[in-house]
């Protein structure tokens, strides 16, 4: 029996037996499978996402980082003021944004992690450098006032410390 290529249900001309080869598939014997084409992109896809969680993580990090600067800046600030009351004399907070440093009164200096920035705005009569200075607590808790500003990859914590009062402040710079 011959395979007749012009019948449609791929009979012989023969007789009404099925020969077997009519399983021929009509797209030209293509295989499944995926072709090399479709591959690609499913692997340029893969990357890009990769990308996008690497750059997402990147960025949770440098958040947290900054957060937990900012946090620690506002405890030891409110140290320094603390101090000042109950040992009932001045107590200087000094920060240095050239060395990228702050050290509270009677504490080890504390270093920012890398990529980290400091910005100090005080009282003309506390800088002790450029860009350099402090802000001085009193007994009483009011202080000389000023801020502190930590930033990284344009996101900023801004701690504040009011004259008259002494009291600490922390909040996020939203863009």
């Amino acid at each position: 029996m011959a395979w007749c290529p012009l019948c449609s249900s791929g009979q012989s001309g023969l007789g009404t037996r099925d020969s077997g080869l009519a399983t021929r598939d009509s797209g030209l014997g293509r295989q499944g499978g995926f072709s090399l084409l479709e591959l690609m992109v499913v692997m340029v896809l893969v990357a890009l996402l990769f990308a996008v969680v690497g750059v997402s993580m990147t960025r949770s990090v440098s958040g947290a980082e900054i957060r937990n600067a900012a946090r620690e800046l506002t405890a030891d600030l409110r140290y320094a003021r603390g101090q000042a009351i109950i040992q009932r004399e001045q107590q200087v907070f000094r920060v240095d944004a050239d060395a990228r440093t702050w050290h509270a009164p009677g504490r080890d200096p504390v270093e920012l992690p890398e990529g980290l920035d400091i910005t100090l705005n005080t009282a003309r009569s506390e800088l002790t450098g450029e860009r350099a200075g402090g802000i001085r607590f009193y007994p009483d808790g009011a202080s000389t006032g000023g801020s502190v500003v930590l930033s990284i990859d344009g996101r900023e914590w801004h701690v504040t410390v009011g004259w008259l009062t002494g009291e600490i402040g922390l909040e996020r710079d939203v863009q």
